[in-house]
This record gives C-alpha cells, sequence and structure tokens, in this order.
C-alpha cells in the first residue's frame, strides 16, 4: 500500500504530531507498506529516513511552520499515485487533499491532533484570538464534510470537535508511541550527575516550554511544595520562548537551586532521564493526546495532571496517577504533596502506569489505522468501478 502523510511541519521541527509520524510511518514500513511524508520547508535538512517529499514554504515567524499553497510538481504528481493519504494538520495539508487527491478518488483520513482553538496564535499570530478561534470553528465542520474518515486520538478530543459542530462520524484511535525504549532504557542517567542525592524525589517535565504548557502554574505549585519538602526536585526537559521567563519565575519564587533546566534533547536520550525521576507532572490543558504522557507511564511513572481532554483520557486518578478536578493551585499543590511523600502509592501507580502504556504501544494503534486505511481503499474501488481484487492485492500486496 502506498500511503501518504500529509503535514504543515516535519523534522527537523520537534512535536508530539512530528513524533507520532516519524513511529507510525516506521511500523507501516516495517509490515512492508511504502510511506511518504508530504510536507513544507527545510529544504536543507537532512533526512535519515526515506521518502520524505519537501515543498518550498514561507516561514511564518519563529514557529517552525512553513505556509504554501501548492506543492512543487513532482511532490504533486507523486501525491496523486498514492492509495490513501492521512492528514495531520487541516488547514494547508488538509486543502491540498482535497485539491490533489479528492478529483481521484483517493481516500483521505485526517486526525484532529491539536486543540486548534487554543493554539490559534500558532497558526495565525497575527490575528487576534477571537476571530481565529471562530474562524476554525467554522472551518473544521465544513472540512470534515468533505472527506473519508475523522479520526480522534481520545474521547476527550471527540467531545472537542462535536462542540465545534463537527457532525461527521468520528473515529477513536490513540496515537501510538513506541513504549519499548521506555520499559527498556540503555543506560539510564545518573542521578548523582545530574546533582541529585539519592532520598531526592524527582519530579519531571517533558515539552515545549510555551505558554499553552502552563509551566508557570507548574513552577507556582512545585514552589509551595519544595518549601514543605527539601528533599523534591524538579526537572524541566525540553525548550521553548518561554524559557526565560520561566528562569526568571524559578529565581523569583527562590527555587531556581531546586529547578533543573535540562534543555532540548534527542529524542532517544529522553528514556533514560525519565528512567532516573519519581515521577511526571504537567500542568497543561491544551493536550489531544499526550505522548510524553504515556512515554513516562510507559517508564512506570505515575502522572500528576489536570482533568482535561486528552490528560484526563490518558491517566486515572489514583489508579496510574493523580488529576487535579480543575485548574486550580491549591487542588493541583495538594495533588503535588501526596504525590512526594507517599512513596508507597506513588509506586503502586508507577507500576500501574507500566501496565496501562501498553495498549498505546505503536504495534496495535497502527494497525487498528491500517484497518481503516484497507475499508476505505475497497470502497474507494468499488466506487470508482476498479477491480476490487486487484486492489486489494496492491495495498497489501507485501511480496507480490
Amino acid at each position: 500500500m502506498r500511503i501518504g502523510m500529509l503535514a504543515d511541519a516535519y523534522k527537523p521541527y520537534i512535536s508530539g504530531v512530528t513524533n507520532y509520524i516519524a513511529i507510525n510511518k516506521e511500523a507501516l514500513e516495517k509490515i512492508g507498506h511504502e510511506v511518504y511524508v508530504f510536507t513544507f520547508g527545510y529544504e536543507d535538512y537532512q533526512d535519515d529516513e526515506p521518502r520524505v517529499i519537501r515543498s518550498k514554504g514561507l516561514p511564518v515567524l519563529n514557529t517552525g511552520f512553513y505556509i504554501s499553497l501548492r506543492y512543487n510538481n513532482s511532490a504533486i504528481r507523486l501525491v496523486r499515485t498514492m492509495d490513501v493519504v492521512h492528514v495531520h494538520h487541516p488547514f494547508i495539508s488538509g486543502t491540498l487533499a482535497l485539491r490533489y487527491c479528492r478529483p481521484r478518488g483517493i481516500p483521505i483520513v485526517f486526525t484532529n491532533h491539536t486543540r486548534y482553538d487554543l493554539y490559534a496564535h500558532v497558526y495565525a499570530p497575527l490575528v487576534p484570538d477571537a476571530i481565529s478561534e471562530t474562524a476554525i470553528q467554522a472551518y473544521l465542520p465544513v472540512y470534515c464534510r468533505s472527506i473519508d474518515l475523522v479520526v480522534s486520538p481520545s474521547p476527550g478530543m471527540k467531545e472537542v470537535l462535536q462542540r465545534f459542530g463537527v457532525d461527521s462520524p468520528i473515529e477513536v484511535v490513540p496515537n501510538g508511541v513506541d513504549i519499548r525504549p521506555f520499559q527498556n532504557p540503555t543506560l539510564p542517567r545518573d542521578r548523582a550527575e545530574l546533582g541529585y542525592d539519592p532520598e531526592d524525589v524527582i519530579l519531571v517535565f517533558v515539552g515545549r516550554l510555551g505558554l499553552e504548557k502552563n509551566v508557570q502554574f507548574l513552577l507556582r505549585a512545585f514552589a509551595s511544595t519544595a518549601s514543605a519538602y527539601e528533599n523534591v526536585r524538579l526537572m524541566l526537559i525540553g525548550d521553548g520562548p518561554d524559557r526565560e521567563n520561566l528562569r526568571s519565575l524559578a529565581s523569583q519564587l527562590k527555587i531556581d537551586h531546586r529547578v533543573t533546566f535540562i534543555g532540548k534533547l534527542p529524542y532517544p536520550e529522553i528514556p533514560r532521564y525519565l528512567a532516573c525521576a519519581d515521577a511526571f507532572v504537567t500542568a497543561s490543558v491544551t493536550e489531544v493526546h499526550p505522548l510524553t504522557v504515556i512515554e513516562a507511564m510507559a517508564g512506570g511513572l505515575p502522572v500528576l495532571g489536570i482533568q482535561s481532554p486528552g490528560v484526563g483520557d490518558t491517566v486515572k486518578d489514583g489508579y496510574t496517577g493523580l488529576l487535579a478536578a480543575s485548574e486550580d493551585l491549591a487542588a493541583f499543590t495538594a495533588k503535588m504533596v501526596r504525590l512526594v511523600v507517599d512513596h508507597g502509592k506513588r509506586r503502586q501507580m508507577g507500576a500501574q502506569a507500566r501496565l496501562e502504556a501498553e495498549k498505546y504501544a505503536i504495534e496495535r494503534t497502527s494497525q487498528v489505522m491500517l484497518e481503516h486505511y484497507e475499508r476505505l481503499i475497497e470502497q474507494a474501488a468499488i466506487k470508482n468501478g476498479a477491480d476490487n481484487q486487484r486492489t486489494k492485492r496492491r495495498m497489501r500486496g507485501i511480496g507480490q
């Protein structure tokens, strides 16, 4: 089967969506399918994988995204040969899928990875939030009616889409994770080398240091916890536009000696750092399907978060972690304190989190998505009057 993944941004841009596309692509390629990524920008970047097709685009400020109204000619010719295309950003890539693939009867799948109402500033940084949110709510229902399958990575995001007015059928298919490196990390980082004592309780956050991740809220909760418990530490892995503001806030709160800014790490290094921590913490309420949370769970870490779509769909309060019912600082801090002081419960929840993470293994989720691809291709073949048996042999045709 020839599968096209259409994304507004791809490597070296780092995001959960980029990571998911990469590991899903690899999983499908391992079982014999040809997977292509169609994207924009970074034309001089040396890809470490085959079949990444880049077209020129104009950079959108410092977001890492590029804008273009078309693919280059060779990309257009290639995308028109796909058996199915999977859109991961609905605005630019989604529009181009309709332009190039719909006239040829190529099935189009769209996964809604992002709370576009909360991330509007990323896609329209010069447009007021109220206007951009209205435009998103007007666009998504119409777009979803024009394609063959809408996918939500979580039940909570499905409800959000329906509140936007999306009335097309929505399938819930979790974004998979390669959980093996997190279950069995090679050479975990040594705590002493990172400046931690054996009795320290290390809380870790992994993600973009941007306002949408609510890390300032996380620091304030940690400051209250740290004032009562001397042996608690916070490790922040990642980078972003809010990094210096967060450093300043940590200094103002007098916790800069208790907070370690690790910075951006190569993805293969992250399991080693998680392996030396005691719990994963996040205050983000903008997640759709938090891959970093699942990765931490796979590594045996309980998770502290806030009840919201994405995190609330993934973490079971009191079983695989602790959830504050709302974005209330006192309530969140109380949960953090409990996580720090109750060593037995923390370890128990970590063990349960490790088991729970297995349902998100990329091998499982890619197989579910593959079954949807096969069904849509068969339907398209019948609709277009093609030889269905020949089409099925082509899409499955490993070794044929």
